[in-house]
């Protein structure tokens, strides 16, 4: 049932023009603010507006209170809106497999091996196809923009799992934009199966990638994928040392070949858990070299704090995540985002950003001060798609935005906001979760 919240700002927004008065928005989403309402903002960042809408797109933003009190629009008192956000890493094809296939032992092992079973046994397009919907669902009811989604490729799974995805991308287009990541071992670019893979992305609009340890020959594995990434002039994206083994450096690697390779595509490289057990010189070597090579990083704390450090019968001694306060001083791209979903690598989530970010905030103590934390969810992950426009809030910019009631960042990571009200194109999103029961013909 549609909350008070929800169906007040409904009487409110039907017209083509209308205001949201008296919002707060995070100061770091704005573009191009006045002075006046950079000055407006309180100590967390958050600055009092007025945004007005007109046919789908933000036409005006004003300091809070000085919209014409007669003109069509709701007071929000001081309610947040932020901009719709923007999933850069998740594995939709794996997605709410659980309740046929658990983890048994919730260990990074068992989630592989786990997954592998299902994945022999159960995906067809129809099964692939039916659970991805159900996730797309998920996400664009909780207002998620965009989303990114590895694919596993290996073998037969590539001809099956890349047109189910160009449907689904076609089948949502207008709704959520949709990107694609190849998710293959270093060693399959070491042979033919490695130029298959490149035309195979390049044929489907994808972007290259793989899943890195330090394994044989990685270096020449790089160099590989990077020559073909620039052959067919994909951008490249990888799952990096997901692992509290110190001693898988493969973050490091992976920038020496791009300087080496002078790679000047985007590169973003997921996880990167390990350097957080490394020494701090070793670790603050390979971010210099990050930097360097001009590399974005993609953390994923909520799949990450579950299955790392995981031993049967002893307390997790770390979180999992990696350093990404050690990032942001030195100006290296992060975001945060949701990864596996109700599979064997996690046995939780919805697609939800907003609950991600609450997470986020959390386990990598993104506050103290918020400063621009929430771009790592917006605009930060929007840039690294190549998303003009998403991610932000200003004039001219498309109105698909995210409302809340709630106040202060205390009010927001407090309480799940399952009132919020989505507008995608100024309009008000008319679009529910699906019910957990619609899969169930998958699972029996």
């Amino acid at each position: 049932m549609p909350s008070r919240f929800h169906a007040t700002i409904t009487g409110a927004c039907r017209g083509a023009k209308f205001w949201l008065k008296k919002a707060l928005v995070p100061l770091c989403l704005l573009e191009d603010a006045s002075p006046e309402v950079r000055a407006g903002a309180d100590s967390d960042g958050l600055a009092f507006v007025d945004l007005r809408i007109e046919h789908g797109r933000i036409s005006a933003v004003v300091p809070g209170g000085t919209a014409p009190c007669c003109s069509p629009g709701i007071n929000l008192e001081r309610g947040q809106v932020w901009p719709c956000p923007v999933d850069l890493h998740t594995h939709l094809d794996k997605g709410h497999i659980w309740p046929r296939r658990e983890n048994p032992d919730g260990t990074f092992a068992g989630a592989l091996d786990a997954v592998a079973r299902d994945r022999d046994a159960n995906w067809t397009a129809d099964d692939v196809t039916a659970r991805m919907e159900f996730g797309l669902r998920c996400a664009y009811a909780h207002g998620t923009r965009a989303v990114r989604t590895h694919l596993d490729s290996a073998g037969r799974q590539a001809e099956i799992s890349w047109p189910v995805f160009d449907r689904m991308r076609e089948r949502w287009k207008g709704r959520i934009d949709l990107q694609a990541v190849c998710l293959v071992t270093p060693e399959t670019y070491l042979t033919d199966e490695g130029d298959r893979i490149a035309e195979l992305v390049a044929r489907h609009g994808g972007v290259l990638g793989c899943v890195t340890y330090m394994v044989p020959r990685l270096d020449e594995a790089l160099d590989r994928l990077f020559a073909l990434a620039d052959k067919h002039g994909l951008d490249v994206d990888f799952h990096v040392d997901e692992t509290g083994d110190a001693e898988s450096v493969s973050l490091h690697r992976i920038a020496e070949a791009a300087l080496r390779n002078r790679f000047e595509r985007r590169i973003l490289c997921g996880h990167c858990c390990s350097l957080a057990t490394q020494e701090p010189e070793q670790a603050a070597s390979t971010l210099d070299l990050v930097a360097k090579a001009g590399i974005a990083v993609v953390t994923l704390p909520m799949c990450n704090l579950y299955l790392q450090d995981r031993v049967p019968g002893r307390t997790p001694r770390w979180r999992g995540v990696t350093l990404l306060h050690e990032m942001r001083a030195r100006n290296i791209p992060v975001a945060v985002a949701s990864d596996n979903c109700r599979d064997p690598f996690y046995g939780y989530g919805d697609h939800d950003m907003v609950e991600v970010y609450r997470e986020a905030t959390r386990i990598l103590h993104l506050d103290r001060p918020v400063g621009d934390w929430p771009r790592a969810v917006t605009a930060t992950p929007a840039g690294i798609m190549g998303l003009d426009g998403a991610g932000r809030i200003g004039v001219g910019q498309v109105a698909d935005l995210v409302v809340f009631r709630a106040r202060g960042y205390s009010e927001l990571l407090s309480r799940p906001q399952s009132d919020r009200v989505v507008l995608r194109a100024g309009q008000l999103l008319d679009a529910e979760v699906p019910d957990y029961r619609e899969l169930d013909e998958l699972f029996t």
